[in-house]
């Protein structure tokens, strides 16, 4: 097949249990791949990172004229990206907050060891129901301030808001769409309402945080808050789920490796790095050019999209010495796996804690265990690819 198909065939679910032949193609025929619908694919891993630091290239759809008129800061450029991810960030972390990520090192823990303590050997659990989505989900509430009651609404709206952000090329997107706007509504005005009961009467959490913000300068609008407050519950858990449920698809498949972690427990921080590089949460972002311009020879024109796959770039053998290899002693690993510039991931920190102390509390109980179908079900979206289910006998 030609190269211009290679994002519909990436983005088609049959290849989601494997992209990376795909991606290794792309690289082949790169640095810059232009498709059938004017898009332009990039998987090479040096092109990637200056594009995501090049100040010519635009998260944000209106720059190429579409209406969007609810957008979180993850969307936005400078200096209103700058401007809301600073103040999102004055509740969560340093300078302003530097001890709220490790503060909740005791309390994932805590989290953590109820869940591992489920896992009993001889019964077949799912990796994704009963560990990598619970711990994750559970953190971000507390955070947030969300009751544990309203979790599955949670859940229900921010499905909506994923599947509507995919990366589905040519298929009418309206019905997703309306389902995203939806749910957009109804998951901002439920965490609006959450944190209008914090005003005045605020408790540890970021949501009391926002709306208690004492200076008016410092302080979000009510469309910002909602925007933000969303976006935070997505990122806090959409990739952390995958994170953790790739890590044990990825030790499962390589018994060695699992069992020197199982010996080694200090390599857990740097098999992790490895596990971001080599499984990613997430595959692909977005860019659009604010102007033309000229990548390894190739003209884009100022408006096309721009697909930069990441997970690509982290398999690029001009970067990473035998890439398709997991090592978790890799030296040198500044992997995509949080993108990088001025969008790279806020919680980051948090994403590695939470998937050190999975890994960690699950690697003991994993010795005999198998895949009870490999490869697993897979979700449907391309761009946070991950298993849906992760059935393991134990």
């Amino acid at each position: 097949m030609a190269s211009d198909t290679l994002l519909a065939r990436i983005t088609d679910y049959a290849s989601r249990p494997d992209p990376y032949p795909l991606y290794a193609e792309l690289r082949e025929a790169g640095p810059v791949v232009r498709q059938t619908d004017g898009s332009h694919l990039i998987g090479t891993y040096h092109e990637i990172a200056a594009l995501l630091h090049d100040p010519r290239m635009s998260a944000d759809p209106r720059s190429r004229g579409e209406t969007a008129p609810h957008l979180p800061f993850l969307r936005l450029d400078d200096p209103e990206h700058h401007r809301l991810r600073t103040l999102a960030m004055r509740p969560f972390g340093p300078p302003h907050s530097p001890g709220r990520v490790d503060a909740m090192r005791d309390e994932i823990a805590r989290i953590t060891k109820e869940l591992a303590d489920t896992v009993q050997a001889g019964r077949q659990i799912d990796i994704v129901d009963d560990f990598a989505y619970p711990l994750p989900v559970t953190v971000i509430c507390r955070l947030l301030g969300v009751p544990r009651e309203d979790e599955p609404l949670l859940r229900e709206w921010s499905d909506a808001l994923v599947t509507s952000a995919d990366v589905k090329p040519g298929e009418d997107a309206t019905e997703r769409t309306r389902a995203g706007d939806r749910a957009r509504t109804e998951m901002g005005r439920y965490l609006l309402d959450l944190g209008e009961q914090r005003c005045d009467h605020p408790t540890d959490d970021m949501l009391s945080a926002f709306v208690n913000e004492p200076d008016p300068a410092l302080r979000l609008t009510r469309e910002e808050l909602a925007e933000t407050a969303i976006l935070l519950f997505i990122a806090g858990h959409e990739t952390t789920v995958n994170l953790i449920t790739n890590g044990v698809l990825t030790l499962l498949r390589h018994p060695e490796q699992l069992d020197r972690l199982r010996r080694e427990p200090d390599l857990l921080p740097r098999a992790v790095e490895e596990l971001l590089r080599y499984e990613p949460p997430v595959h692909m972002r977005e860019r659009i050019p604010l102007a033309d311009i000229d990548v390894a020879g190739t003209a884009i024109p100022v408006g096309a999209s721009v697909v930069l796959v990441l997970a690509s770039g982290n398999r690029d053998p001009m970067r990473f010495p035998e890439p398709d290899r997991f090592d978790p002693t890799r030296p040198g690993n500044q992997h995509l796996g949080f993108g990088s510039g001025i969008h790279l991931c806020y919680g980051a920190p948090l994403a590695r804690i939470e998937a050190q102390a999975a890994l960690g509390a699950l690697i003991p109980h994993l010795g005999a265990a198998r895949l009870v179908q490999d490869p697993p079900p897979y979700r449907q979206n391309a761009m946070l690819r991950g298993p849906r289910h992760l059935p393991v006998q134990l």
